[in-house]
């Protein structure tokens, strides 16, 4: 079982003319391979740091986060291979892909340089992994442009995954695509989670989806986790005023999570 621990992190930036700015305040989680946890709060809330700091884009200015009790290597092949087993998929999937590179390109990338199988291999993985995300192989030798939003998202979650990771942090990853196609990529999440045993932190602003893909959520706010625990506890009978505020900022909170539930049919 692959363990990563977020320890009391701490974020400070320093911001010209406003002095210092905490982004994130004492901060502290785990997540096992095969669970997911939900991470909620607004905008500003500090969820993408903490995206940033697990991918090392940033490093805490206090705490520590430690992948099977080691601390992250902050440079050479040791962070390079923890980079291998924690991959992201990014909010937009119009700017994550170069517009200048097929299809095959994204995918042949990573598996070569992680030599994640032989040379005379690449191909049938890229193929593979194609079928994994449930998009035809036909889209091979596109270009980004030529693929809706949702097969853009689902390019960059075979990207992600074609280095076999055990970690996987989803930023927002349904919020840029139409509404329409958003739960199909919620339950592609969902079911690789569940059959490659993936830990999943899935960030977002969106308590219904949080509730039904997770099976834990924690609540951000201004930068502080003001409630956590089972996904069932903190969406239904929430504790902190926080949190009943965004559940109550959904205008029908059970009509909502009921058909969200339908949809992804127990996802979690």
């Amino acid at each position: 079982m692959t363990v990563l621990e977020v320890d009391r992190v701490t974020k400070v930036y320093a911001v010209r003319g406003a002095g210092q700015i905490k982004a994130l305040d004492d901060v502290s989680f785990t997540l096992e391979s095969g669970r997911t946890i939900g991470l909620v709060g607004q905008s500003g809330s500090g969820k993408s740091t903490i995206a940033r700091i697990l991918t090392q884009l940033e490093t805490p200015t206090s705490g520590q986060v430690r992948l099977d009790g080691q601390p992250i290597p902050r440079r050479g092949a040791g962070l390079r291979a923890y980079r291998q087993k924690l991959r992201m998929v990014f909010q937009d999937p119009f700017a994550s892909l170069n517009p200048y590179h097929s299809i095959r390109y994204h995918l042949e990338r990573p598996l070569r340089l992680d030599g994640v199988v032989p040379g005379a291999e690449v191909e049938d993985e890229v193929r593979r992994l194609l079928t994994r995300v449930r998009l035809d192989h036909d889209v091979i030798d596109r270009r980004p442009h030529e693929l809706s939003g949702g097969q853009r998202q689902r390019v960059a979650i075979a990207r992600a995954l074609a280095s076999r990771p055990r970690l996987l942090v989803a930023d927002e990853p349904v919020s840029m695509l139409d509404v329409s196609i958003r739960l199909g990529v919620l339950n592609l999440l969902a079911d690789l989670g569940r059959e490659e045993g993936l830990g999943v932190l899935y960030i977002t602003h969106d308590l219904a989806t949080a509730r039904h893909f997770s099976d834990e959520i924690l609540v951000l706010n201004q930068g502080r986790v003001v409630e956590s625990g089972p996904a069932d506890d903190v969406i239904l009978r929430p504790q902190d005023p926080y949190t009943r505020e965004l559940r109550a900022a959904s205008p029908d909170p059970e009509k909502h999570f009921g058909s969200v539930s339908g949809a992804l049919g127990g996802a979690r």
